[in-house]
């Protein structure tokens, strides 16, 4: 499944031109004219990242990004501010309001691709980090079977990812790994647990 951004922008012109860009690179893209229908679509869709012009009627994007950072779903989503404004109050105001990278327009393509891959990159990451730090805390050290295995840090994460139903390939891609080193580490859960398969595995976590 792809990656979702939202677009926020009045110009229909830099719309498609930014939707465009990022169909080319395998995203998919959902386009806002204005502040308030971005709040309900990043609402319905929950998007992986959002680009947003700051000046559009109805909601800014100050406004837009403000309203979106109080909600929990919302605090860790990557923004972009693509923008006219170029004053250095502007930007000053587009980072207070929680935006990551604050891009002038008229832009490049290719930075702005640069941009979404890396923050894409690094929101995969911190996802990444989350979901292994809950499992490790919830459904393996809290896990008596587990206490006497002497897991590894990675061998756990490896472990919360193939709990979540994910496959090696996807597991190497969340870690940054190759999937050669993930078959390794699930053969070393796999007899550490005295389990024949994933789902004797996964049967032992529980």
């Amino acid at each position: 499944m792809s990656l979702q951004i939202l677009v926020s922008d009045d110009d229909s012109t830099i719309q498609h031109l930014i939707k465009d860009c990022l169909e080319l690179q395998g995203y998919s893209v959902i386009l806002a004219n204005d502040g308030e229908k971005a709040l309900s679509l990043a609402m319905k869709y929950h998007p992986h990242l959002l680009i947003s012009d700051i000046k559009m009627p109805h909601k800014d994007g100050y406004q837009l990004v403000q309203e979106l950072r109080k909600l929990p779903p919302f605090r860790l989503l990557p923004v972009i501010f693509l923008t006219h404004q170029h004053t250095m109050e502007a930007k000053i105001n587009g980072y207070q309001a929680g935006c990551d990278v604050y891009l002038a327009k008229p832009f490049e393509p290719m930075e702005l691709i640069a941009i979404v891959k890396h923050l894409l990159e690094r929101s995969q990451v911190i996802q990444s980090e989350r979901l292994f730090t809950e499992h490790n805390n919830s459904s393996i050290d809290n896990n008596n079977n587990f206490s006497s295995l002497h897991l590894t840090n990675r061998e756990k994460e490896v472990l919360a990812l193939i709990i979540e139903g994910h496959s090696n390939i996807q597991i190497a891609q969340q870690l940054y790994l190759s999937p050669k080193t993930i078959e390794k580490y699930v053969a070393n859960l796999l007899k550490k647990t005295d389990s024949q398969n994933r789902t004797e595995l996964v049967s032992f976590a529980f």
